[in-house]
Order: structure tokens, then sequence, then C-alpha cells
């Protein structure tokens, strides 16, 4: 067999596109996409979102600003689905998807909002015309760091716990 000149470019060709190929799906994601699912009473609850880690960096007051609509998660907006009518801290939310959003404020009282436009990019052209239901909630204090944001549905509602904050919202 004959080696040649073109056959070594060709074989060198196909080995660095396999490889690059591999590389790239071993490729580690920054925001993996997650879901919460669970049962409040006969309601099922479904959470999609972004999951950021900390990385080091100051969370509450730095990388996520205080007084702006926040998109509760990394990339698309978070949604919020629940297939029964609920009633979140006293208001009813009717059965539905939506887009949840959270106004963090120094104070600790934050603004949980479910938005009608449930398939947006970030809270960029977040409308708060379009809003279904908002509520104030009280953050709480993490004993530990949580590294990666996480969403936690229980039988009283559900809770974001990211860096050293939980932010739960109450659900009947």
């Amino acid at each position: 067999m004959k080696i040649t000149i073109k056959s070594i470019a060709a074989l060198l060709f196909v080995a660095t596109v396999s490889f690059s190929a591999i590389a790239q799906e071993a490729k580690v994601v920054a925001s993996p996409a997650t879901t919460a699912t669970g049962k409040i009473k006969d309601a099922t609850i479904t959470i999609n979102y972004g999951s950021p880690a900390v990385k080091g960096r100051v969370i509450w007051g730095g990388l996520e600003k205080y007084d702006v609509v926040w998109r509760a998660g990394a990339n698309d907006a978070t949604t919020f689905e629940t297939d029964k009518d609920i009633m979140v801290e006293g208001k009813k939310l009717p059965a539905g998807k939506y887009s949840f959003f959270l106004l963090p404020r120094a104070s600790g009282t934050w603004t949980a909002i479910f938005n009608k436009e449930a398939k947006q990019w970030g809270a960029f052209k977040y409308e708060e015309a379009k809003d279904q239901l908002r509520v104030d909630v009280k953050v709480k204090a993490l004993k530990q760091t949580q590294e990666r944001l996480i969403y936690k549905i229980n039988k009283k509602g559900f809770a974001l716990e990211w860096d050293k904050i939980s932010v739960p919202v109450s659900v009947k």
C-alpha cells in the first residue's frame, strides 16, 4: 500500500474533526437547564430553570442587582407551571404556564412575579402589564452556601435557594 501526502492529509483532517466533535460533547454547561416537579395538594407544579453557580461571586446586590426584575435562574426566563388553580401567598393563580421572576430587594422583602408571557429570554423584554400575579415574600438566610441555584417543591410551596438566600413562596 502506497502512502501519499494526500492520504496523510485526509487522515489528519478526519482525526481533527473527530477530536473537535468529542471535545464539544465534553464541554461543561455553565448553567444547565434543570426541572423541579412536585405536588402541592392536588396540583402538579413544574419549574424549569437554568441553574448557575456562585463561583466565588457576590450574587445579591452584585451579579443580581437589587430593585431590578430578575429571571430567577439563568438563560431563558424561569417557567412555573401548575395544572390546577392554586393560592400563592393567599392570592389566586389560575392553572397555566408562566414566566417566574423575582424582584430582589436589600430589605429582604422580595416580590415574586408570575408573568403571562411564558416564553422569554431572561427579563430583557419583561412587561409588568403582562403580570398575572405579584406577591411579596420574605427571604431567609441559609445555614450553608448553596453553590448551584436550585428550586425545591414541598407540600407548603416552593423555594429558590442560591448562595446564602432561600426565597420561600407559600402555595395552597
